[in-house]
């Protein structure tokens, strides 16, 4: 029987104030996809955030999510990899039929350029020369986590698509390490052009 994480938990306080807990999985991966989207969803009831992005590369967390988060009740972005990220042999790593799907049953998917990414990423495989932008995703990845990077670079992608109509309203973000989910994060999202002023307020689970 395959092994799953252990959870560690630390009490912190939002304004108000509200109990919250911090979810600490003892590995990251796929294994935490399902309780890292049961926090998810405890804390979008908690704190009435309506809007919820995920990051997505093959279609499981999109599919477990939208078990877990009625798209007739939550503003359900889906955000995958760009067009041939891996390669120009491979088009798209998620299926066309799912994004078909999911988009029919009321969740938004979006395909584009990573925000954290774009030409620097070419310049650091082909040159093997790094720059400010991917530094940037480097350090979140190193400092806190792979997943945690990723949320903030989604809320990024969402926000530039015009995907969040009120700039004022938290989101959360799902976002993981490879294949899954195991890190959530509250965030005050802004544009790629201001992304200074994005904000993690909230740390909800991450792997240690």
């Amino acid at each position: 029987m395959k092994r799953t994480s252990a959870v560690v938990k630390t009490a912190f306080r939002f304004e108000n104030p509200l109990k919250s807990f911090v979810t600490y999985f003892e590995k990251p991966g796929r294994e935490n996809t399902d309780k890292a989207l049961e926090i998810a969803k405890k804390y979008a009831e908690q704190l009435n955030v309506k809007d919820i992005i995920m990051a997505s590369t093959t279609g499981l967390v999109a599919e477990k999510a939208i078990s877990i988060f009625d798209p007739k009740e939550y503003n359900l972005i889906v955000v995958t990899h760009s067009y041939y990220f891996i390669g120009v042999n491979k088009r798209q790593e998620f299926p066309e039929e799912k994004i078909s799907d999911l988009r029919k049953r009321g969740v938004t998917v979006f395909i584009g350029t990573h925000a954290l990414a774009g030409p620097e990423r070419s310049i650091r495989s082909s040159l093997n020369q790094w720059g400010p932008v991917e530094l940037i995703a480097k350090y979140l990845r190193t400092q806190f986590s792979q997943g945690t990077k990723v949320c903030m670079e989604i809320a990024t992608m969402a926000v530039d698509a015009g995907l969040i109509a009120d700039l004022e309203r938290d989101v959360i973000c799902i976002g993981g390490t490879g294949r899954g989910a195991d890190t959530v994060c509250l965030i005050k999202p802004a544009p790629t052009g201001l992304f200074d002023k994005l904000r993690v307020k909230a740390i909800l689970c991450k792997p240690l």
